[in-house]
């Protein structure tokens, strides 16, 4: 059996993660890349560079990484009671 390649890798584990996890991994690859690795992952992943780098902010910044939700509270669509309070379930 034949060792898959390292991008091909790193890309099977990427799809398993939620969104931040995902932008946190990719963030930490770049940094293990250095100079171009914002880029290279980019093109890799598809994740735009400004988001490569919220993630390396994230990273390294002071504050704890957010756990508990993956996005904040009241994000996504209302529902639909709300937008149409005639609807029966």
């Amino acid at each position: 059996m034949a060792t898959p390649a390292p991008d091909a890798l790193f890309l099977r584990v990427l799809e398993t993660l939620d969104e931040n996890q995902a932008r946190w991994c990719v963030a930490q690859e770049a940094f293990a890349r250095g100079r171009g690795g914002v880029s290279a992952l980019s093109r890799l992943t598809g994740f735009s560079r400004n988001t490569i780098a919220k993630g390396m902010v994230e990273l390294h910044s002071r504050r704890a990484l957010p756990v508990e939700r993956i996005r904040r509270p009241g994000a996504g669509r209302p529902r639909l009671e709300a937008t149409d309070p005639e609807m029966e379930r």
